[in-house]
């Protein structure tokens, strides 16, 4: 494994795991999860060299932390821990967003408890609240900080002007934003912004939600009940389109003998030593194939090739549908 920073001071694995499809997502996302593979898959990427663990209060909610919690109990000191708040919920379900003061106390506290940790390595707001500033947010987050309950803070999904606010008010470790070969927009504006300020950028869903593996070949191969129906870049007009792009995903893996996965992000990684992919997995045959990427080298060429393939925009489709992308770039 190799290691990357973070901003200024946070050290992790090249590439994080996302342990949202283990457990409390349910097979309407990404299929049903066995919680002796998730654990078994945690397990395996520690002895990886894997230090970077990603989880979420709304993943469940509640039952992800409390799974990431029981596989890294014993062995804390050698790992990241980051984990989100900043939603509202009434008898298990979401309500809404809420980033007020209260509401990240709230949310820390639980969060600590559940993962059965002192402190929390890294406290995203999972989405922006319109109705709080960034700056009281921000200035509740870092409190906990002064109080030893988190060490770094970080934002998920903010666009430039809410970053550059929060950044003044309390330095921001990392932004965590959807960014892929099939979803390049934050290069625009907010990759540049944590280029300029130091801040460490994570990508969610850095395999476009399993479409960049090159595993899914038509709509069918998703269960009925599978949310990436109504993905509109799963769509049947979208699909035929997108498909183009795995052909040259495909081929520059033949050259490297890898899998359209590893190719995905070792291309994120050669992007900028500020990034640090979370891909997500459930299970440990997913988890090595990804891991291999932080060795492989893309050529000039293959980066161009790629660059070709999948332009800014050129992805057929918006990457939510319009409820979640309201809460995007905000």
């Amino acid at each position: 494994m190799k290691y990357r920073k973070l901003g200024s001071e946070l050290e992790v694995s090249a590439l994080g795991l996302g342990c949202m499809p283990m457990a409390g997502i349910g097979k309407g996302m990404y299929g049903m999860a066995s919680r002796v593979e998730s654990l078994a898959t945690i397990d395996r990427a520690i002895e990886l060299g894997v230090t970077f663990f990603d989880t979420a209060e709304v993943y469940g909610p509640y039952i992800n932390e409390e799974l990431l919690g029981q596989a890294i109990r014993g062995r804390r000191e050698r790992l990241v821990i980051a984990t989100k708040f900043g939603f509202a919920f009434n008898a298990g379900q979401v309500t809404g967003v809420d980033s007020s003061p209260a509401n990240v106390r709230r949310a820390c506290e639980g969060s600590l408890k559940r993962l059965g940790v002192d402190t929390i390595d890294l406290f995203y707001q999972h989405r922006v609240d319109p109705k709080v500033p960034i700056e009281d947010t921000v200035g509740a987050m870092a409190e906990l900080v002064a109080e030893g309950k988190v060490r770094y803070l970080g934002l998920s999904e903010a666009g430039a002007k809410t970053l550059k606010k929060a950044h003044a008010t309390h330095p921001i470790a990392a932004l965590q934003s959807e960014y892929s070969l099939w979803e390049r927009g934050i290069e625009e504006d907010v990759l540049p912004v944590c280029q300029d300020l130091g801040i460490g950028f994570v990508p969610y869903s850095p395999l476009g939600r399993g479409f960049l593996t090159g595993q899914i070949s038509s709509r069918d191969d998703l269960p009925e009940d599978d949310y990436r129906r109504n993905d509109p870049r799963y769509s049947e007009e979208n699909f035929v389109l997108n498909m183009k792009l795995i052909d040259v995903v495909k081929a520059v893996a033949e050259r490297h003998h890898g899998s359209p996965a590893q190719i995905a992000l070792a291309w994120l990684l050669a992007q900028g030593d500020f990034i640090v992919p979370i891909p997500g997995s459930k299970r440990r045959a997913t988890l090595e194939d990804s891991m291999v990427a932080v060795d492989i080298e893309l050529t000039a060429a293959d980066l161009d090739e790629l660059e070709a393939a999948a332009p800014i925009g050129g992805t057929a489709g918006p990457r939510y549908g319009e409820q979640m992308m309201s809460m995007v770039r905000l």
